[in-house]
């Protein structure tokens, strides 16, 4: 098991020995708590855009779902007539300069894998860069729009927001509810009581004080042709290599497990880079991958390589509540 591995289960199994770790994450807590008064009390370089920011975000290290709610925010704001774009930081990408407007032909290397996924999927214009004010400034420069959406941005206390959305895995929970390095959380528990919408990924009812939403898969999608084929395309008790460089990996897993196959896990890092020959396993079997990691595989993905799309599927209640946002946003500018 990997290191990065070893200290989430830690985390989110609250291991005695994380005790040890608490000093400093006293002073974790008093460093974002700082920062976040100075935010509320509007002191330092803050960007206020000219149309509404929602950020998309949350308090826990590791993957909660946000491309996809992401996607469907997209679509959502889209139905309205609205003209979106979206920010992100584009972790681990390398593009020739800062801020870089993310096109689908671009590589995952250039781009980074998710905001790349986000603009093949929908088009949408998108900006990477760790300022996300620049980012958002850029966007505006070069077209209009209604309304942003903030990739990630929580913590980013230099963009003022609108909106601020949290996903929570609803499995793993807030973990020990410990802050780094004692514990996953990026900021104490206390403040999802500030935030306006708090989204459980995994959870089929709205939990108490919150919104459920799940990711419904809809397609096997092949690296090499992008050819869809149904669900069914594998028969129940198919085994298969599945490959997923993502947050949560036995998320995925669970998932094809769910679809009746009989998956051969093969766990990488969050944002993995991949090489030919890690995709050549054995025995020879298909191979399925998140949509986040084909992005990054298709050049050199072997025959029968595919990848499984899914959907967020928010709550009814939570996509009532985000159409009566967007009346008030509208109308407060």
């Amino acid at each position: 098991m990997a290191c990065a591995d070893r200290l989430l289960d830690a985390w989110y199994h609250d291991h005695p020995a994380l005790v040890l770790l608490r000093p400093l994450e006293a002073l974790f807590r008093r460093m974002v708590r700082r920062r976040r008064e100075r935010f509320l009390r509007g002191e330092g370089d803050i960007y206020r855009a000219p149309v509404p920011i929602v950020v998309v975000g949350n308090i826990t290290v590791g993957g909660t779902g946000k491309t996809p709610l992401i996607l469907w925010l997209i679509e959502a704001c889209r139905h309205r007539g609205l003209r979106v774009g979206v920010v992100s930081r584009g972790y681990g990408a390398k593009p020739p300069y800062l801020p870089w407007r993310v096109a689908a032909e671009q590589s995952a290397e250039q781009a980074g894998d998710e905001p790349l996924l986000i603009v093949q999927r929908s088009g949408v214009p998108l900006a990477i860069d760790p300022d996300r004010p620049r980012a958002v400034r850029a966007l505006l420069e070069a077209q209009a729009l209604d309304l942003i959406l903030c990739d990630d941005g929580l913590q980013h206390y230099r963009l003022a927001r609108d909106l601020e959305l949290v996903l929570i895995d609803a499995s793993r929970g807030l973990g020990n509810r410990h802050c780094l390095p004692a514990g996953p959380l990026r900021e104490p528990v206390e403040r999802l009581a500030g935030v306006d919408a708090v989204l459980h990924n995994g959870a089929g009812e709205d939990p108490p004080g919150g919104y459920g939403f799940t990711l419904q898969p809809s397609a096997l999608v092949h690296l090499a042709s992008g050819e869809r084929r149904p669900l069914d395309h594998f028969p129940p008790g198919t085994a298969l290599h599945a490959l997923a460089g993502i947050g949560n990996p036995r998320r995925f897993f669970a998932t094809l497990e769910a679809l009746h196959w009989r998956p051969i896990p093969h766990a990488f890092a969050d944002h993995a880079r991949y090489r030919a020959e890690q995709l050549r396993f054995s025995p020879a079997l298909p191979v399925v991958m998140t949509e986040k990691d084909a992005v990054k595989c298709r050049a050199f993905a072997p025959a029968d390589c595919w990848y499984l799309a899914v959907d967020a599927v928010p709550s009814p209640a939570f996509a009532d509540w985000f159409d009566a946002a967007l009346d008030r946003l509208l109308a407060s500018r």
